[in-house]
């Protein structure tokens, strides 16, 4: 299908794509890499009617460290994060998740932001960011605000995100060697998960089991009062509400987020040979 029309505006930086959101209001969307944008365009799920290019902005794309946290730009993309070697040092299960995201040509274009902004429930990264925890950075008229990660995602293409805002950083803490694992069942390689299961230091984090990345509550609990990885696993579909498609049905994803989650603990048990 072929979108609607729609105006294009390029920008240069930060201030000047808020200034673009102010004026245009929620008629406009920001465009950084395309691959979530663009296929719900042509299918009319969004009919904006100006597109505002940030790809452009320098200053959104960087990794570092600050203190006990790591900061990483909102327009960093994907192969960037896979290949950062502070990244890697401080925070190991982003580059690994940002392997497993599409092909090549999706890891070069798409960016951190955009797949954060975005809030698809089967999204890669923002299932790991949910169990990593920490702040979304944004910035709007008024300047600068954060936003807890627990706290962004709404719901299903919904965030906490205001039309004049955008994303501008991402901080979560620094893990190290703390124990960690990723773990995705697909059709396909190159495919959305069915269900994942994402494991960092005790906290768990689903995709494709609710409206948005979901925390696995009941799990998390479990392990705390000391029960073993078998019975915590064993409810990790508690207060989920998987949907149904042509991949999976409700009970299949359920059975699904109780092995992965599983899988993940047993793995991330194992500490930096998680990744194994």
């Amino acid at each position: 299908m072929i979108p609607s029309q729609f105006e294009y505006v390029r920008v240069r930086s930060v201030d000047e794509a808020v200034a673009a959101l102010t004026e245009h209001g929620e008629d406009a969307k920001l465009l950084a890499g395309g691959h979530s944008l663009l296929p719900i365009m042509k299918l009319r799920l969004a009919i904006p009617t100006v597109l505002i290019d940030i790809s452009g902005i320098p200053d959104l794309s960087y990794v570092r460290v600050e203190g006990d946290e790591v900061a990483i730009g909102a327009g960093t993309r994907h192969h960037e994060l896979e290949r950062d070697a502070v990244a890697a040092a401080a925070v190991p299960i982003l580059p690994y998740v940002a392997a497993q995201v599409g092909d090549p040509q999706v890891r070069h274009r798409g960016t951190l932001g955009g797949t954060v902004a975005h809030s698809d429930p089967a999204s890669d990264l923002p299932t790991a960011l949910l169990a990593l925890g920490g702040t979304i950075v944004t910035q709007g008229p008024g300047g600068r605000r954060e936003i807890p990660i627990t706290e962004f995602w709404l719901g299903f293409f919904e965030t906490a995100l205001q039309p004049d805002e955008l994303i501008v950083e991402i901080r979560v803490p620094r893990t190290g060697s703390v124990g960690w694992a990723y773990e995705k069942f697909t059709r396909r390689a190159n495919d959305w998960p069915i269900v994942s299961a994402a494991v960092v230091d005790g906290r768990v984090a689903l995709a494709n089991m609710a409206g948005s990345v979901v925390r696995a509550t009941a799990t998390e609990e479990a392990l705390a009062r000391g029960a073993s990885i078998e019975e915590a696993a064993a409810l990790a579909d508690q207060g989920t509400s998987p949907g149904a498609d042509m991949h999976a049905d409700q009970e299949y994803r359920r059975h699904l987020a109780r092995l992965l989650t599983r899988r993940a603990l047993e793995k991330a048990s194992g500490g930096v040979a998680a990744a194994a």
